[in-house]
């Protein structure tokens, strides 16, 4: 199980936010976040982090997000369907999880997410496909 703060990539961090339900990294270009046990990501959550997301980030630049389920953590799946009511835009979705139950909730986000979501088991793996991904998204908009 890999954390965020233990990688060598932790370095180019931008900012932490950190709240009550969990963690939230921000690098140039990707969001990673760390849920706490037992949580439930829901709109509410969801929200606050696309507001902080804008605010570091900016809002007309490609974002990644990896979930990083260090925690056994619910996903309320048919909130995506918010997120796209609100207009939002994902670019890149991967999660990172390191036993079954963090992927049980997989089946169902895909139902709901409109993009492919990747599965990883290796962190630095998550990271160098979402770098990537945003490094060829921002060649091809220049």
């Amino acid at each position: 199980m890999q954390r965020v703060r233990d990688l060598e990539f932790f370095k180019k961090i931008k900012q932490i936010r950190e709240y009550e339900f969990g963690t939230f990294y921000f690098f140039e270009g990707l969001v990673i976040s760390e849920m706490n046990e037992g949580e439930t990501f829901d709109w509410s959550i969801a929200e606050k982090i696309i507001d902080v997301a804008y605010e570091v980030l900016g809002k007309d630049k490609p974002i990644a997000y990896i979930s990083n389920r260090i925690n056994n953590y619910s996903v309320v799946p048919t909130d995506w369907l918010k997120f796209y009511k609100h207009r939002h835009k994902l670019d890149f979705y991967s999660i990172v999880a390191y036993n079954t139950s963090g992927l049980t909730s997989v089946v169902l986000e895909k139902l709901f997410f409109r993009n492919k979501i990747r599965q990883f088991s290796d962190l630095e793996d998550a990271i160098k496909w979402s770098m990537a991904k945003i490094s060829n998204q921002i060649d091809l908009s220049a």
